[in-house]
């Protein structure tokens, strides 16, 4: 791994997160945020590879949480488990790119609910 890879490692692991966020509001870029961690995970050092698996998980996790609310939608259910992933996303991206500035791993990649 050159330097300059581990320099662009941290800005592009924030574009991810932002990407997340932004993708409350228009969707098309959690896709490419997914696409941008999936590309970049293995090109990094292991504290920012966490911060890549965090943010596939929160995609993946975020896409099944988003399917079982428009399925429930209909008997109003739906519509607390869309509001609670829209919070859940934002927080979560939140406190992955409070750590990422303090050039901290993430805490629990694992995690299902936060960090």
């Amino acid at each position: 791994m050159t330097t300059e890879t581990q320099t662009n490692a941290q800005p592009i692991a924030k574009v991810i997160y932002i990407l997340l966020i932004v993708s409350t509001i228009i969707g098309i870029t959690g896709v490419i945020a997914l696409i941008m961690a999936y590309v970049n995970r293995d090109d990094s050092t292991d504290w920012i590879q966490t911060h890549y698996r965090f943010q596939i998980r929160t995609c993946w996790i975020g896409l099944l949480y988003i399917t079982l609310g428009v399925i429930t939608f209909n008997i109003m259910v739906g519509y607390f488990i869309l509001l609670f992933t829209f919070f859940w996303l934002v927080i979560r991206c939140a406190k992955g790119l409070k750590q990422l500035v303090n050039n901290q791993a993430v805490n629990n990649v694992e995690s299902w609910f936060l960090t």
